[in-house]
């Protein structure tokens, strides 16, 4: 009877998760205003989501009465409104930290995620925090949450006896739907119990399934709106005083303009003249002793918010629009006479304007094209012996262009095609990448296929065409999913002109098992263990350039602390073909073994810290490397919290290039390729605070030190079989120290909405050299004092204007 009763019970719940919940809505004709209240008449004249149920930790459990969730909607022809009221038994234990925007803190909260295609591949999120805060972002399982993507739109949240009340008003133009008469919306509402660690949804989301953005509820009701125009000026002002040992303290004033224009209701142009990017925050610059450049993260607005279509395929690197010139300073230093010295070199290329159009027409065919142009770009040298000066163009006048089309299909599934473009005037080369992308999802969502195909040509002198390939298969849904996959990457593809690539001339084969819990047990929470494997091979000879197998597990006990820990094993000797930075040349990398532990105690606790430590051992004498990485935190009160964050990490008798030597001007590789058998050792400490006045306006503080340098103790000379044998006659100093200070104090407030008054401090310092001093003390006091320091300290004004309420104002 019990079996009976069981199964039964399973079936009922299946049938109640695998439909689809509808909402109906209704347009209001009188004004809502967004206090937090829920007084106006319209409220009662719509029916309301509830019986919500948890997404995590124990998927698909009913929630409580005491914690029930109600949610109504409204809308008129400008935008849609959401009122909710959250019930708790015990408002007094509501968490409501105060963050600045797009930071939930430790706080509940109520988010609605809306799909205006209604075809499960992208919903714009819509958060508040139990203190009143806005977090906003675009969302799709391929990339997930994308919180760089900030709209305007009005909230409040007010704590009651009872709980909480949200009222939030959602303009049209913050999101993207079809012109169609009847809309028929995908929609979810959430809710965070932050104290419980808890999460729920009104429409099931089943955690077995490979897919969160499908499993929406559907909104009905939305008929005949008449949107207006969305046409909005984001006019700025700003004011810079810089100062440094070298220059005396100057102002500049800057000012320009942002626009967005709704060109349909599926559309939007996004366009700045005389962009203004000052305040960005600062690049955590490192001392990179390895054959490939840095990668940045992309800090400029423009360059972050809703570029989700222009992520496809991966071929993007933003940071190449206004970033170093195209003919570098060694380039440059190498062609020039020895009595020609470069006396100024910029450090890189301003940007006149950049546009951006995105969209999706109602059959599921996404469109974007992102143009931006940059400055001719000047370098001055000077004869050492006649004191005359010349300007050289470094980087000419240049059009950077994407354009992606991407149609989607059967609601979880996507083909694409991408093309970046640059142009340069006059004789530098122009560069051109294409790719197909598909990203294919089995109906029920428990296999995907997905990968790529990419060309890219570059006209330079020696013309150069490659190609890059990539393909997985996995299987996406239950405890135990697995996948395998493969990538190859011709000799020649480069698409570095407006994206960003290091290794090429390989393939890959690679695989991964995984088992989860997709409810809690007696012990844990959460618990993931994964196996995965990986080998890469050089494509001409098919020697094996890397190999690994790791291990690991990553769980949250019941309460709410996670744990992790793995094994990474490279069994064998691999070949590595870049560091010699020379052309069919390798260096032989030994087998190695280590391990890693991780510890993230529970944010909720006033007190809370993270702890990471590591240990890799060679297959050669000496060689290992270890370290670790503290993360203290503490929360004062809901305003005020600091985190302090450090990073030690050893490598003992590394192995790496230091110079090449070629004695014949004719040869086509160096004789003689030196590397360094040294010691690397880094540290890295940061400070972070804040202070929030309220959740509009905000207080910050950014604090990094950066110390990492490389003790040569002898030199090698690199065989023609890989192996490196003694080089006693090599002299030069080729240790390297680098130092760096980073300090950011801003205010912000957001004085209406999409409307900010920023303030910003910042004083910097950065130091390489070949002599190491080893007083960690002494490191940082040489950065801190004027003649090191820079200081730029700015004002900005940013006020957002809509052309609906504007034209009313004449």
């Amino acid at each position: 009877m019990k079996r009976i009763l069981l199964v039964s019970f399973l079936f009922l719940c299946s049938c109640i998760y695998g439909q689809k919940k509808v909402l109906q809505t209704k347009s209001v004709a009188t004004d809502i205003t967004i206090d937090g209240n829920l007084n106006e008449e319209g409220w009662s004249t719509v029916p309301a989501a509830t019986d919500f149920v948890m997404f995590e930790p124990d998927n698909g459990k009913p929630i409580a009465d005491t914690k029930k969730t109600e949610v109504k909607v409204l809308y008129d022809n400008d935008a849609v409104y959401v009122g909710v009221l959250l019930y708790d038994d015990q408002p007094d234990k509501i968490f409501k930290e105060i963050a600045q925007r797009d930071d939930l803190g430790s706080s509940d909260f109520f988010a609605v995620f809306i799909n205006g295609f209604n075809d499960g591949q992208q919903d714009f999120r819509f958060f508040v925090s139990a203190a009143d805060g806005q977090l906003d972002c675009v969302a799709t399982d391929s990339n997930g949450e994308d919180f760089s993507w900030d709209a305007v739109w009005e909230s409040k949240a007010k704590i009651t006896d009872f709980g909480w009340v949200v009222e939030m008003r959602i303009p049209y133009a913050a999101l993207r739907f079809s012109p169609e008469k009847k809309q028929t919306w995908g929609i979810n509402f959430f809710r965070n119990i932050q104290r419980d660690r808890q999460k729920y949804s009104w429409n099931f989301i089943d955690s077995k399934l490979g897919t969160f953005t499908q499993q929406t509820g559907i909104l009905e009701g939305i008929e005949n709106i008449k949107p207006p125009t969305r046409l909005f000026l984001l006019p700025y002002a700003s004011y810079y005083a810089d100062a440094n040992a070298v220059n005396k303290t100057k102002g500049t004033i800057k000012g320009g303009l942002d626009i967005k224009y709704g060109i349909n209701d599926a559309f939007t142009l996004d366009m700045i003249l005389v962009p203004d990017f000052g305040q960005t925050k600062y690049d955590e610059q490192v001392l990179n002793l390895g054959p490939f450049e840095q990668q940045f993260n992309e800090n400029r607005a423009f360059f972050t918010e809703g570029t989700d279509l222009f992520s496809k395929g991966n071929l993007f690197y933003s940071r190449r629009i206004g970033g170093n010139p195209v003919l570098d300073y060694g380039t440059l230093r190498a062609a020039l006479p020895s009595d020609i010295e470069i006396s100024e070199y910029p450090n890189n290329v301003s940007l006149i304007n950049a546009f951006k159009i995105s969209g999706r027409t109602k059959n599921g065919l996404g469109i974007g094209v992102l143009n931006a142009i940059t400055e001719n770009t000047i370098a001055k040298v000077r004869n050492t012996g006649t004191g005359e000066t010349a300007h050289l163009l470094v980087d000419p006048l240049t059009n950077y262009n994407v354009l992606v089309f991407d149609q989607r299909f059967n609601k979880n599934s996507s083909v694409s095609f991408v093309n970046t473009n640059v142009i340069r005037d006059g004789s530098f080369y122009d560069a051109n990448v294409s790719a197909l992308v598909w990203d294919l999802n089995t109906r029920k969502n428990t296999y995907n296929l997905s990968g790529n195909y990419k060309y890219s040509y570059r006209n330079d002198a020696e013309q150069k065409q490659g190609v890059s390939t990539t393909v997985n298969l996995n299987e996406t849904s239950g405890n135990y999913r697995s996948g395998i996959g493969a990538d190859l990457v011709t000799k020649d593809y480069d698409n570095n002109d407006l994206g960003i690539n290091f290794e090429t001339n390989y393939y890959v084969l690679y695989g991964f098992t995984t088992y989860r819990i997709l409810n809690p047990t007696k012990y844990f929470n959460s618990f993931n263990s994964a196996i995965n494997v990986f080998s890469q091979f050089q494509k001409e000879t098919g020697k094996l350039q890397g190999n690994n197998i790791n291990m690991n597990v990553n769980l949250k006990n019941k309460k709410n602390h996670y744990f992790g820990f793995g094994i990474d094993y490279n069994a064998l000797e691999s070949f590595n073909y870049y560091e010699p930075r020379a052309e069919n040349r390798y260096v032989i990398t030994p087998e190695k073994i280590g391990g890693w532990f991780y510890f993230s105690s529970n944010y909720n606790y006033k007190f809370a810290i993270d702890f990471n430590p590591s240990y890799a051992k060679f297959n050669e004498t000496e060689r290992d490397s270890y370290g670790f990485s503290l993360g203290p935190r503490y929360r004062f009160n809901d305003k005020f919290s600091m985190n302090y964050y450090f990073n030690f990490f050893r490598q003992n008798n590394n192995k790496g290039w230091v110079d090449s030597i070629d004695d014949d001007n004719n040869a086509s590789t160096p004789n003689t390729i030196i590397f360094a058998n040294r010691n690397v050792i880094t540290y890295s400490n940061t400070l972070s605070g804040k202070y929030s006045v309220n959740s509009k306006m905000n207080l910050n503080l950014s604090v990094r030190h950066y110390w990492s340098y490389a003790d040569n103790k002898n030199f090698l000379s690199l065989e023609q079989n890989g192996r490196l044998s003694d080089y006693v006659s090599y002299t030069k100093n080729k240790n390297s120290s680098f130092n760096s200070w980073n300090v950011d104090l801003s205010y912000s407030w957001w004085f209406a909405p999409g409307s900010q008054v920023s303030v910003l401090y910042r004083n910097n310092a950065g130091n390489f050299e070949r002599e190491i001093n080893k007083r960690f003390d002494q490191n940082v006091t040489h950065l801190l004092n004027n003649d090191a320091l820079s200081h730029v300290f700015s004002i900005s004004v940013k006020y957002f204007i809509d052309y609906n309420q504007a034209k009313n104002w004449f």
